[in-house]
């Protein structure tokens, strides 16, 4: 059927050329034919065809420059380009194929051979799109695993750390907004822009698994920590990094575990050089640590503990707008103001599904 046949894009200056090879293609093909390398790009903004078969030596672009444009974009730079062109020399050539054309065709040429050509490159394409699904399929798997493990080892800290439930789930939506809205207003445009945000947002889920190190007298006391105990709870920072560290030696997964071990050794680091456990001061604090300190503090503000009432979500807003510069990066701070009613509207939601969850144990 016709409506099965792959699309071809033929295209010459020549008049008699495009006559000639639609007329040799068409009964294999769908052959959509044009003049100039301008059209083929007008044509392309709407439809991407199965190949492009394009001449060289054409008026105000040349195939060359057609074809730098095509590998220049995500949409087109895939199509098959083979190149149909008079010039027979090596280095004309070379210069076709080492700006991204699969084959080099030069005229007059044989029917039969450019239908067989034709066939074999298209048979090409298929199975490498085919490839990339599979290579895209086992990527899904391994990410999909990954996100099991960070889920099971995320509960199995909470579990031991059973005044916390839900903490790290809506830590990392936190995160989430305000990276959304860092985006938005271009805050540290630079430094995010290098960064895998989805990577970055799983590993985050890490930054507390160095309280599993933390003996379960001092993880799990249900009044106000002493001084001493405060001091053998700070450590889980320093464990943290020291579990990761462990995990980078075995594997060679890094990007994902750098972000891991920043989040775990510095979300309690403070603006002024107060917190721990280095005493890191302004921008010496890595971004992900000055990320997590807000949403960290927030969600300990706003959740009940054995020892405290939660905070209501206007007094949290206040004690982070009052720690700015002090506590707190004070660029974050002005973003998270701008949109602290969705953190609100965060701990809400997440509080309800943890009611309901809890319900259908």
């Amino acid at each position: 059927m016709v409506e099965d046949r792959k699309t071809i894009y033929l295209v010459d200056d020549n008049i008699t050329n495009l006559a000639f090879g639609k007329s040799a293609l068409a009964e294999h093909y769908k052959v959509f034919t044009m003049n100039s390398g301008g059209s083929l790009l007008k044509f392309l903004e709407k439809n991407i065809p199965d190949l492009i078969l394009l001449d060289v030596e054409m008026p105000e672009m040349n195939g060359y420059e057609a074809i730098k444009i095509i590998k220049s974009k995500r949409e087109t730079k895939n199509i098959p380009v083979i190149f149909l062109t008079a010039k027979s020399d090596g280095d004309s050539e070379l210069e076709g194929l080492s700006l991204g054309a699969i084959d080099y065709i030069t005229k007059p040429f044989s029917t039969s051979l450019l239908l067989k050509r034709i066939e074999t490159h298209l048979e090409l394409a298929n199975y490498n799109r085919h490839l990339q699904e599979m290579v895209l399929d086992k990527t899904k798997s391994v990410v999909e695993l990954q996100s099991a493990i960070l889920k099971t080892i995320a509960e199995l800290v909470e579990c031991r750390d059973n005044i916390t439930g839900g903490h790290i789930e809506r830590t990392t939506y936190y995160l989430s907004a305000l990276l959304d809205v860092m985006q938005i207003h271009e805050l540290y445009r630079e430094k995010i822009s290098e960064w895998d945000l989805k990577l970055v947002l799983q590993s985050a889920q890490l930054h507390d698994v160095g309280k599993i190190s933390i003996r379960d007298g001092v993880l799990q006391k249900p009044s106000k920590l002493t001084a001493a105990e405060f001091e053998e709870i700070k450590k889980h920072t320093v464990f943290g990094e020291k579990i990761i560290d462990k995990i980078k030696k075995n594997t060679s997964e890094r990007i994902f575990l750098e972000h891991a071990g920043i989040f775990a050794a510095t979300h309690h680091e403070k603006w002024d050089g107060s917190g721990y456990p280095k005493g890191l001061k302004g921008e010496e604090i890595p971004l992900q640590g000055r990320l997590m300190a807000i949403a960290d503090v927030y969600d300990a503000l706003v959740s009940e503990r054995p020892y405290k009432k939660p905070y209501t979500h206007q007094e949290a807003v206040n004690i982070i707008g009052d720690g700015r510069g002090s506590h707190f990066d004070p660029d974050l701070v002005d973003l998270f103001l701008k949109i602290s009613d969705e953190f609100n509207r965060i701990s809400i939601l997440c509080k309800q599904t943890e009611e309901v969850q809890n319900v259908n144990i």
